[in-house]
């Protein structure tokens, strides 16, 4: 099959990588300068796994406004604020054949996508599969060959011969696909995920293993994800796992397939970037709101993080012009 991977950073490459490794045609889009012109200055993107091993992959990488290139399927990459403005930058080469999909973060994308996309050409799903973008053309995969695992669902939750066809594909490329029909409970169930991981292992700047190692985690996760049930309740969406099943997951998933993992918001506040607070926990509470429920343990987070955010920006203020340029070198 022939895949374009548009948002090449950590979770782009690995699908981009692996996919290509399992026989696919794969190009790369990307609109981060740095990233893109060390990648073509050094004829790929450097692979390392778990630290070690580090081994250039030649790949092919585009900036959106010169690709012309005719897949059958795009995958999406991006943070939840930076794909509106991508999805316009690359609009000139959408064809109505072509399917979407995407296991990004949060909720939000969804709606952008089907601007350019049919309904029946979207796919999307949740990957709890753990990866580090180092630097530019730099990347880490966390964990061993096949770890980690991803659910998937039509838009439509009416899987056609494409979808089985990508599902074979993801399954060569051993990310342990699971194709379901039920799209909301789907992607709410990495959702109510990350509500807590993501979150917590940034406020208090730990690895999901020594957040999942606190006496008091398994508490603290049952709270947020409690609530986050009954936000999803109220809206109707019958979810894949049950509260316990749920908390399993974050601990499993903390304490034995990640522990050694920053998640993904960390990375971005501790890079000085803006986070997807909103589009997670903050995602929660304005679903909540619609059915006249207060998820108050998640805005009491949301509103953390941002604060957080805003001493992180002090601190970035007062570093040096050649502090400043090392952040992206």
């Amino acid at each position: 099959m022939k895949f374009t991977v548009v948002g090449s950073g950590a979770m782009g490459l690995r699908y981009g990588v692996l996919l290509q490794e399992a026989g696919n045609d794969v190009d790369f889009v990307d609109g981060w300068q740095p990233h893109v012109e060390k990648m073509r200055q050094q004829g790929g993107v450097y692979v390392s796994r778990d630290h070690q091993d580090r081994h250039l992959v030649p790949v092919n990488v585009y900036y959106p406004e010169e690709y012309a290139g005719n897949p059958d399927c795009y995958i999406f990459f991006m943070k939840q604020m930076q794909l509106d403005d991508m999805l316009k930058r690359c609009a000139h080469f959408f064809k109505p054949n072509q399917y979407a999909f995407t296991c990004m973060n949060g909720m939000g994308h969804v709606e952008k996508l089907l601007n350019y996309f049919k309904p029946s050409k979207v796919i999307a799903g949740t990957a709890l599969v753990a990866t580090v973008l180092n630097g530019p053309g730099d990347v880490d995969f966390i964990g061993k060959p096949g770890a980690g695992s991803m659910n998937l669902a039509n838009y439509t939750e009416q899987p056609d011969d494409f979808t089985h066809q990508l599902v074979g594909q993801l399954d060569k490329a051993h990310f342990h696909p699971n194709l379901t029909t039920n799209f909301m409970g789907t992607l709410l169930a990495k959702v109510v995920f990350n509500s807590v991981v993501n979150t917590l292992c940034t406020m208090f700047e730990m690895t999901m293993g020594e957040y999942a190692d606190y006496e008091g985690a398994n508490d603290m996760s049952r709270q947020l994800i409690d609530e986050a049930y009954d936000v999803c309740e109220r809206a109707g969406v019958q979810m894949l796992n049950t509260r316990q099943e749920e908390l399993d997951s974050v601990n499993y998933v903390s304490k034995v397939a990640n522990p050694l993992h920053y998640p993904s918001m960390y990375q971005d506040m501790h890079h000085y970037r803006p986070t997807e607070v909103d589009y997670i926990n903050g995602y929660l509470v304005k679903l909540g709101r619609k059915y006249r429920y207060e998820a108050k343990t998640h805005a009491f987070l949301t509103h953390e993080v941002h604060l957080a955010e805003r001493g992180k920006q002090r601190e970035l203020a007062q570093l040096s012009a050649a502090e400043k340029r090392q952040l992206t070198a």
